[in-house]
């Protein structure tokens, strides 16, 4: 199992005995995904929080128009869940996609609540993530309201630097707000500056 850079991000935030981290890693479900396969869809429970190990993931929603919106994207060594359904256990909003072929850990809810019950470093580690993410969030819709489309893609630059030249542009414009079109004339634009 690839756990290595799991336990590197872990530590960059809590330390953990030799014996707490065989624990974690015991409770991990290695999983791998093709290309544009779903771990989660609308209507599921979300019973799992994902951790990227290798690819990316991607975070949206479906509008009754069928147009697809993306929420979030989880490069290699990022966490990824709807986090509504994963907390109330209730049907979630979200579909989260594997956009490329994918290694991932996964951590079941139950085995989440019990990582706090023997761990209770954990708490301190998933409190800091969910804070980042809170944060991340409302900055994103602040940025939505008051940037310029330009302004948002120079911000998706500097967040997901490894995701620009990978990712569809489609994916990239739905997830700063625009069509893939404009996302094409602002990439131009700037390719001129540069010139």
């Amino acid at each position: 199992m690839s756990t290595n850079l799991i336990i590197q991000n872990i530590e960059k935030h809590i330390r953990l005995t030799e014996a707490e981290q065989q624990y974690f890693v015991s409770l991990l479900v290695e999983k791998n995904l093709k290309r544009k396969q779903l771990i989660l869809a609308e209507g599921d429970v979300c019973k799992y929080s994902t951790f990227v190990v290798t690819g990316c993931l991607r975070g949206y929603t479906i509008d009754k128009n069928g147009f697809e919106h993306v929420l979030n994207f989880a490069p290699t060594n990022w966490w990824i869940a709807d986090m509504y359904s994963l907390l109330s256990q209730k049907p979630g909003i979200l579909h989260i996609e594997a956009l490329e072929n994918s290694t991932v850990l996964m951590l079941s809810k139950e085995d989440h609540l019990n990582l706090y019950e023997k761990i209770p470093a954990f708490e301190r580690y998933f409190r800091i993530l969910i804070e980042n993410a809170l944060v991340a969030l409302q900055q994103r819709m602040i940025d939505s309201m008051s940037l310029t489309a330009d302004e948002r893609y120079q911000k998706f630059c500097t967040t997901y630097p490894s995701l620009i030249n990978s990712l569809p542009q489609k994916q990239i414009a739905s997830f700063i707000g625009v069509t893939p079109e404009f996302l094409s004339k602002l990439r131009g634009q700037q390719i001129k500056k540069k010139i």
